[in-house]
């Protein structure tokens, strides 16, 4: 993965942290990160064919701070390579100026009735690519 930095990502989203998301220590349990990865990808995901979803095939997450109610989560994100049916999603998730945690997801576009990966449209595929950082 690239830089870390805020300004390394084109798309950003901002998710409450609750009350509820906390564990015993009192800091936001691990589970509720991928819903904070999740947010970030769902703002620029999903496009026009309802014929077609999104689905992860691969989340590989790194924890590398805690995150605390109360605040809020910045949630940054790129798209690193955009396949024929699949794309790769980096995001970083910040609480504050702290670095919390880095993800790299890979998502397949899939066809409803088939269930299986299905290619992207020309129009989806630079929609995607448009999100990607170039010279990294």
């Amino acid at each position: 993965m690239a830089g870390f930095a805020p300004e390394d990502f084109p798309a950003h989203a901002i998710d409450k942290v609750r009350y509820g998301d906390t564990d015993r220590q009192g800091h936001v349990n691990n589970a509720v990160f991928a819903t904070f990865l999740e947010t970030g990808r769902c703002e620029f995901l999903f496009g026009d064919d309802p014929e077609t979803s999104f689905v992860i095939a691969r989340l590989e997450l790194d924890f590398r701070a805690e995150a605390r109610w109360p605040g809020t989560i910045d949630i940054y994100s790129r798209v690193a390579h955009v396949g024929r049916s699949s794309l790769k999603v980096e995001q970083a998730l910040y609480q504050g100026a702290t670095l919390v945690a880095t993800a790299v997801t890979v998502i397949v576009q899939t066809h409803s009735s088939t269930r299986r990966s299905h290619p992207l449209s020309e129009a989806a595929a630079s929609r995607f690519r448009k999100l990607m950082v170039h010279g990294d």
